[in-house]
């Protein structure tokens, strides 16, 4: 399945609240059948491209940054495995600096339905479950979300065309995305796709309340294999708190040889 680098990716993903029925009500109230249809089919056109990949490594820097500028770096192996009836399975391993050494964090994404999803904490020695109704909540101290760690699902969203518009240069299509869970930490994303390569340059996320919470901004694309772009600079920045988090991808192997077994939970105490 497609897995966005936002997730973390893909690049490198929930609310404690009860307001699930105003993202539904809103978009209900506001949809076009017409340019729901033309939204959701240039989603499946940018899936479309991504397929095939089967597997990926990678290195990751990912840079937090407070809101006066200060930075904390840490050090990530990222592992990837392409399902093709299913959504895609990720490991995320820390290896610096030596107060996360060894956290192991492991996603199954699902086309429909809840995540699952299980954080490995060296200093106790357990797997923790993430629930969920708990995946709004800030994976390691960045401005990433447990919910933002997904590979992206065509009906995990509703779909709203609004415009074609230029980003960074570049001509690309507009579209809102209304997420199905009510669970989601978000009522809606605003995503620009680039009308060329079909590839996620900007998302707006809006927050319980429909305020813009963050974005999350991809820089510096490569492809791989003759086919797979990828973003190798994205920065996810919120609005409301003046932090960011940073990632930095070198390194992108595919087709490595990587299994099943390589993704399962007694992996995460012994991933590197």
């Amino acid at each position: 399945m497609f897995k966005t680098s936002y997730l973390l990716g893909a690049a490198l993903s929930i609310s404690l609240f009860s307001a699930p029925s105003f993202a539904t009500t809103q978009a209900s109230d506001q949809f076009d059948p017409a340019l729901a249809e033309k939204g959701r089919q240039i989603f499946m056109e940018t899936k479309k491209r991504d397929e095939g990949w089967v597997d990926f490594t990678a290195d990751m820097l990912m840079v937090l940054r407070n809101d006066q500028g200060q930075e904390s770096v840490r050090e990530v192996k990222m592992k990837s495995l392409e399902q093709l009836t299913d959504g895609d399975k990720s490991l995320t391993i820390f290896n610096k600096p030596k107060d996360v050494k060894g956290t192991a964090f492991l996603s199954y994404s699902h086309v429909v339905g809840a995540d699952d999803q299980w954080l490995f904490l060296p200093s106790i020695k357990r797997v923790k479950r993430i629930s969920s109704s708990n995946k709004s909540g800030p994976f390691m101290g960045s401005e990433f979300s447990f919910e933002d760690l997904s590979s992206f699902e065509i009906d995990k969203y509703r779909y709203q065309y609004l415009a074609d518009e230029k980003v960074d240069g570049l001509e690309s299509f507009k579209v809102e995305q209304y997420p199905v869970d009510d669970n989601s930490g978000y009522t809606r994303r605003i995503v620009w796709v680039d009308k060329d390569e079909y590839r996620i340059i900007k998302i707006d996320f809006y927050d319980r309340k429909n305020a813009l919470l963050k974005t999350l901004s991809y820089n510096n694309f490569e492809l791989y294999l003759g086919q797979y772009w990828r973003a190798l600079e994205s920065e996810m920045l919120n609005h409301q708190t003046g932090k960011s988090t940073s990632l930095v991808w070198n390194n992108y192997q595919f087709k490595t040889g990587l299994k099943e077994s390589d993704f399962s939970r007694s992996s995460l105490k012994r991933a590197k």
